[in-house]
């Protein structure tokens, strides 16, 4: 009998030994994990997201996680009778909208991911970009036909201070972290592209990893004509792609660009519909989505870059 059961959880015991590598890769690293789109409202998936989040951080890496709230803003303002235009991708942000929008995100959306994670234990703690100065901001004047384009407290962001976040890191918390900004001269708060801000705290923070969770399996190769998906690219062969890419991949890749082109090893745009996507990503051979690297990548130790086992 007692032969059998061990026969029985073998395979998972050689799961878990497959994640050794990566394991010790990746132990006392800090990971910026962007959460967003579908992952953020099926109830399966985010509880799935905060196991994963909680098992990176009882594995010995440091997740911090950066949303935004586009379906529930939207869903609010329209409660709100306020009505929603895009003007090149951004949402106007009138200073009404802007209250709706800090509502949302730092009462409502920040409030159910931080309680999903302390089901696990007294780990996360949510903040916005306003705390400590943490993410500083002017407002973005998009171009748009050649003509600077006033769309409201939309921010663009100046400056960022890593000390609050740091300082709950070294404490073993998960900082949450809501993509609001401040002025530097402290009169305005600014919505800020959630995709953006988890880059620029990437780089501020010399995470090894930034994850952008996703609503597709990764960048395509040949759109719409292929499904395939393109697993890992440099920093160059990126920055050729991006006037290519459609409207909602955009912020996405350029976070992903401006984090390895600023001292982050690998930037990955992964599958949110996919339960454990996170998990999938860092802790096996295969990996999943589109990975971004360096121009000259970086080698740690000799374990293989995922995808090419």
């Amino acid at each position: 009998m007692s032969a059998a059961r061990k026969h029985t959880a073998l395979p998972k015991a050689q799961t878990l030994i497959e994640a050794l590598p990566w394991l010790t890769r990746h132990n006392g690293k800090t990971v910026v994990i962007k959460f967003g789109g579908n992952a953020m409202i099926d109830e399966e998936l985010k509880a799935a997201f905060a196991q994963d989040v909680v098992f990176l951080r009882h594995a010995g890496l440091k997740p911090v996680v950066v949303h935004g709230g586009g379906p529930q803003i939207s869903a609010q303002l329209d409660k709100q009778g306020l009505v929603s235009e895009f003007k090149a991708g951004l949402r106007v942000t009138t200073p009404e909208a802007m209250d709706v929008v800090r509502m949302v995100l730092a009462g409502q959306v920040q409030r159910e991911l931080v309680g999903l994670l302390n089901q696990h234990g007294p780990l996360a703690v949510g903040m916005t970009g306003e705390d400590a100065h943490t993410i500083t901001a002017t407002q973005h004047r998009p171009t748009i036909d050649g003509e600077s384009v006033d769309i409201g407290r939309v921010g663009e962001i100046t400056a960022i201070d890593t000390g609050a976040i740091q300082a709950l890191l070294d404490d073993g918390r998960i900082p949450v972290i809501s993509s609001i900004a401040r002025s530097a001269d402290d009169h305005h708060v600014y919505n800020v592209n959630a995709d953006t801000a988890a880059a620029a705290l990437a780089a501020a923070l010399n995470a090894e990893t930034l994850m952008v969770l996703t609503d597709v399996e990764g960048l395509y190769e040949d759109w719409p004509n292929s499904d395939d998906v393109i697993s890992r690219l440099t920093a160059s062969q990126l920055e050729k792609l991006l006037p290519e890419l459609s409207s909602g991949m955009v912020p996405k890749m350029q976070g992903c660009l401006h984090a390895v082109r600023n001292g982050v090893e690998t930037a990955r745009v992964i599958d949110g519909r996919v339960q454990h996507s996170i998990l999938l990503e860092i802790f096996t051979d295969e990996g999943i989505g589109t990975m971004v690297v360096p121009d000259a990548p970086i080698d740690v130790h000799g374990v293989p870059e995922q995808g090419e086992s």
